[in-house]
């Protein structure tokens, strides 16, 4: 079960972009900021349903389109430029969207990190892994952590741009 504090979190992080959807769908910024009241009061009864933060995003989009839609019914005697349909077939397909940029950024990552020595990669990886590892990694080769620190800037400066470099050269939009 998720917590008052938890969700205020999780919707404050996600609202930006919440509301650039809306507002792609919706004819002004008021009307995006009462669906995104009506949205977050919808979320906030459902909340039980989210059993990770990391489904958050994905869930709440589903909870907006429904309020964006609702709104244009409320609305419909105003003009409205776009269809139900449109507005249904735009989310999804900036959904399959989002799910292969993903796909290609991990992709990339991977190709990216094969790129690096054995040692590299696991120095790369050691912050993710488990607590302590670059501490570990440190006391095992007699460097200390703010020096391996300092290599793992360096090594994420140089995954960055190999990332960015083969994500390029496959004709998407980063958002850098």
């Amino acid at each position: 079960m998720m917590d008052e504090g938890r969700f205020l979190s999780l919707f404050l992080k996600h609202e930006r972009e919440l509301a650039s959807i809306a507002r792609a769908f919706l004819p002004d910024w008021n009307a995006v900021d009462d669906v995104l009241q009506e949205a977050s009061l919808v979320m906030w009864r459902k909340i039980h349903q989210l059993e990770s933060d990391d489904e958050f995003l994905p869930w709440s989009k589903v909870i907006l389109r429904f309020e964006i839609l609702k709104a244009r019914r409320r609305h419909a005697r105003q003009n409205w430029v776009l269809s139900e349909e449109l507005i249904s077939k735009l989310m999804d397909e900036s959904a399959e969207d989002e799910a292969a940029m993903r796909q290609a950024q991990q992709s990339a990552i991977q190709h990216c990190l094969r790129s690096f020595s054995e040692d590299h990669q696991k120095l790369l990886l050691a912050p993710h892994t488990s607590r302590g590892g670059v501490l570990a990694l440190a006391e095992a080769g007699g460097h200390s952590a703010n020096s391996l620190y300092k290599r793992i800037g360096r090594l994420r400066v140089k995954l960055h741009d190999c990332v960015v470099q083969r994500l390029s050269s496959a004709d998407f939009d980063l958002p850098l």
